[in-house]
């Protein structure tokens, strides 16, 4: 009786983890670890043993781990350059609305303690676009951030942050703005959003309100915020570039 061909074992599933360890291989002197993540890598080709004349033994990315860190690279950056579109879209609306707008800047607010009867602390924050109103009146400004999401994953690791989200409403109006998928849907229903926090999403070119913002609880701002908004430059108005060109014709 012939004997049955043996099975087989399935290849080992590449995930960012092994992604991460490959990166950490190439820009090491790839010394190895000899764990299980090691063995998968080895096993799928993405990894090869390298023994030096003195028996040391290193590891070497091969051909196949680079055009997978290279593929790896390549769709971080369109992820990035979707969502930097995005938070240059919601700054530009703001502008547009009469508000003064910063992109990434970092402040510092005030979060409740992780008990009830901890105290408060200070942590540090920075929201996609922070935008206040054109005034005079320190009382008047209606402070708002905008954190944006065009990936469900990120948008979903985000929502699991309590203080993070507790720093922005802490600071302002808390509103999140959700991108499109591959097939032009939100990467998430208004109701998955906590309430408390205003939805914009994106349908085409428009960005559409799902859900107003609860009011924020601060109506002016804390000298540090005003400090940070001082040493950062705002988005660039639409009139500012005109202004240039009237400065210019004067000469």
């Amino acid at each position: 009786m012939d004997a049955l061909p043996a099975t087989q074992p399935a290849p080992p599933a590449i995930g960012a983890v092994h992604a991460r360890r490959l990166r950490e291989v190439y820009r090491s002197a790839g010394w190895p670890c000899q764990d299980l993540l090691e063995v998968e890598l080895l096993a799928a080709g993405l990894l090869e043993r390298i023994v030096a004349s003195s028996g040391h033994e290193c590891m070497r990315v091969t051909d196949a781990g680079l055009a997978l860190i290279a593929a790896g690279a390549q769709r971080n950056r369109a992820r990035l350059s979707a969502h930097e579109a995005l938070v240059e879209r919601v700054a530009r609306e703001m502008v547009r609305a009469g508000r003064v707008a910063w992109r990434n800047l970092t402040l510092r607010a005030l979060v409740p303690g992780t008990a009830p009867e901890d105290p408060p602390q200070w942590c540090m924050c920075r929201p996609d676009v922070f935008s206040i109103r054109n005034t005079s009146v320190a009382e008047y400004v209606e402070p708002v951030v905008h954190e944006v999401k065009v990936r469900r994953s990120d948008l979903l690791a985000d929502l699991r942050q309590a203080a993070k989200r507790a720093s922005y409403l802490d600071l302002g109006e808390c509103w999140y703005v959700l991108g499109c998928d591959a097939r032009g849907r939100a990467i998430a229903s208004p109701d998955e959003v906590p309430e408390g926090c205003g939805v914009l999403v994106l349908e085409g070119e428009r960005l559409v309100v799902a859900r107003n913002a609860a009011r924020a609880r601060r109506a002016a701002l804390p000298f540090g915020v005003w400090m940070a908004l001082a040493k950062s430059t705002p988005v660039a108005g639409f009139d500012e570039d005109a202004q240039g060109l009237l400065a210019a014709n004067d000469g």
